[in-house]
Parts: structure tokens; sequence; C-alpha cells
């Protein structure tokens, strides 16, 4: 364990380099340094990680696989105030010198936040998370949190980490505006929160908080806060509308405009439109597997839905509904289960006005694409 502080950049890094040295050890793909909220009953509510660090920054990493004695592997681990002074030390070397010093910075912030005032909730606790490879499965609740955060960061794509058996280590949680409760007793906490002086408004009871309560993207635009979850990854340049709405492990990968539903699992590609009500099929009700994606420059009409995927510059007309069964005609008279044309590029599909017979055609549409000021997000 570290004993005293490093003074030079040189000395920390021979501290690194015996560290990874070490049997067994491996650099993490994620770890982080967050701040749990943990109920009276011992339920982990909620996480907030404030930097979270994929595939970078080993030499944090170590120091506080250092602190915590982590080898390898995903793993959560407690952080008390000699934990994060021993971590600190590490870090004496980078005073003064005018960089910014991001894990650094969040180890001062929980330093203070541990002695600080209890959330009105629980207790803080303060923790290390690390994941070893992210096939890994999540191992408790803290963890599913920083897989999240790395989703909403833009640290990974969607489907690029491991959510496995995440609804199981997730309390349900009542989301408040003064934070986080277990919904076990709280009606009796919010009388005695109320006759202190403190005005409550619950915002939702769920497993999954509100993105924009965790991690604000640059370069979005989203009109209702409680539309997308923790968990959704939005790309530069994404605007979701009043009625659009974005789950975990789901969303754009560029500049889209969103007024319907993207569903858990699907992901949309850049200069995509999915229309107001719009709904795309996901990966949660039913047990699907299937996993559906949006290529670029395409426009899911208002009200449509698809249940497979497209390739690049698709349109689905207004009203349509395509499921993976749904029997499509061709140009050439023959017809097929939509299915078959998963993941194809340039379709057209409407539905005669006069047989009703769903078809799908070359797309020589030109809708238009996106706005492209609607889609200026930054500052």
């Amino acid at each position: 364990m570290l004993v005293s502080a490093i003074q030079s950049a040189e000395e920390f890094k021979n501290f690194i380099d015996a560290v990874q040295a070490r049997p067994g050890y491996a650099n993490p793909f994620a770890f982080a340094v967050g701040i749990a909220t943990v109920s009276p009953s011992g339920r982990v509510l909620d996480t907030m990680y404030p930097v979270v660090n994929c595939g970078e920054n080993f030499g944090s990493g170590a120091v506080l696989a250092d602190v915590v004695g982590h080898v390898n592997g995903t793993h959560t681990y407690e952080l008390d105030v000699p934990g994060i002074d021993k971590a600190l030390a590490a870090f004496e070397w980078t005073h003064g010198d005018g960089k910014v010093h991001a894990n650094v910075d969040v180890l001062k912030t929980v330093r203070t936040l541990i002695q600080g005032n209890a959330p009105l909730g629980g207790t803080r606790r303060i923790v290390a998370a690390f994941v070893g490879q992210p096939t890994d499965a999540p191992v408790d609740a803290s963890d599913v949190y920083l897989r999240l955060h790395l989703l909403s960061h833009r640290k990974v794509q969607p489907h690029g980490i491991s959510l496995d058996g995440a609804f199981g280590l997730l309390n349900n949680v009542v989301w408040t505006t003064v934070g986080p409760f277990d919904p076990e007793g709280f009606n009796l906490r919010r009388a005695q929160l109320s006759a202190d002086g403190h005005q409550i408004n619950v915002i939702s009871i769920d497993k999954f908080p509100r993105m924009i309560d965790y991690v604000i993207p640059s370069g979005v635009r989203i009109a209702d806060g409680g539309r997308v979850r923790l968990g959704a990854h939005l790309a530069e340049g994404t605007t979701v509308m009043h009625e659009g709405f974005c789950n975990f492990n789901a969303g754009t990968l560029g500049t889209s405009m969103v007024e319907g539903r993207i569903s858990a699992g699907v992901v949309v590609g850049n200069g995509s439109d999915i229309g107001g009500g719009a709904s795309i099929m996901g990966t949660l009700s039913g047990g699907g597997k299937q996993t559906i994606t949006l290529g670029e420059g395409c426009l899911l009409g208002a009200n449509s839905g698809l249940g497979i995927s497209l390739g690049d510059n698709c349109i689905v007309e207004a009203g349509l509904y395509i499921t993976a069964g749904t029997r499509v005609k061709l140009p050439d008279g023959s017809v097929v289960k939509a299915r078959e044309l998963s993941r194809e590029s340039n379709l057209l599909f409407r539905r005669n006005s006069q047989t009703g017979a769903v078809e799908a055609v070359a797309n020589g549409a030109e809708w238009g694409g996106l706005n492209a000021a609607l889609h200026q997000n930054s500052p």
C-alpha cells in the first residue's frame, strides 16, 4: 500500500509500473469513483459517477487498485477517508501544474462529501468500481450504474458492454426532487421531512433514473428529461422532442431527430428521423433477442412502427407498422415476409391505398433529410 506522497512524475511512473507488474494484475476495461445512496435497509438506490474511464487513465486505475487491493476482474469496493487520502497522496506531484486531472478532482470532491450531510433518502457511500472486460456481467447495483454512465457518456456504444442481469441487481426507487428513496417506508419519511419544511415532489417510481440527473452529454437537446433514461446513448447533434423517448442501451450514433420511441436495444444511424408517434420494437418485451438498427438517412413517418432493421436511405410511410412477419409485395409481384428485407437499403415501405397491400419499392423519394439548423446544439 502507498505510505507516502509521491512528489514527481518519475516517482509516479515507477509506482504505477510496480503495481502493473504484480502477478495477475490487468488494466481494467473501465473504472470510476462513485457516490452511492444507500437506504436504511441497506439497498443501493443509485450511484453517481462524475467521471468515468474506459480504456484510458490506467495510472489512476492502478492507484485505486492499489488502495482497495484490486488485481483484475469486475468488482466494486467501498472507499473510506483513509483510502481516499492514500489515493490523493499518489497525485501530490500534480498540485499546481496547471493541468486538469479529472480523477483527482473527483477524489477531492468525494473526500468532502463523505464527511458532509447525508442524503435525505439514506446514507452516502463512496465506491471504486472496476469492469474487467466488457463481456463481464455486472456484479451489483453500483456496477450497473457505472455501465449506464459509460453509455450515456458515450464511452461505449449500445451493446458495447454487458448488461446481463441488470434488472435483477437494481432496486425499485422513488425518484424525487430531493434525491432517491426506498419505496419501503417512503410515505412516513415524506411526512417527517414535510414537517421539517422539505418540499418533496415524486418524479417516478422505477429502477432507472432520468439521464439528465446524472449525465449531461454535449451537443444534444432534450425537451422532456423524463423521457430519456440513464444508459441512453445520444450522439452529438441529436434532438429529442417532447414526445420522443430513448431507453437504456439504445440511442443514436449521429445527428438525429427523435420524435418517436427508441426502445431498449435499438440503434439509430446518423441523419435518421424518428417521426412523431413512431415506435421501434425493443429487446425487453416478450424476451426478444433480435436487436433492431436503422441505417443512415432513414425516415420513420408519423405513427409508423418498425420490427425489422433498416439499411441506409429507407422510408416507412406514416401510419404503417411493419413487423417481421408482415407480408410485403415486391415490384416483381412476389410476396415475402418483411424479415427477409431486414437491413436492405434504399427501400420505401408503403401501403397501397387501393388494395391495402404493404409494398416495398425502390426509394426514389427525396424526403429532404434533417434540417441542419435544428441540430446545431452546441452552445
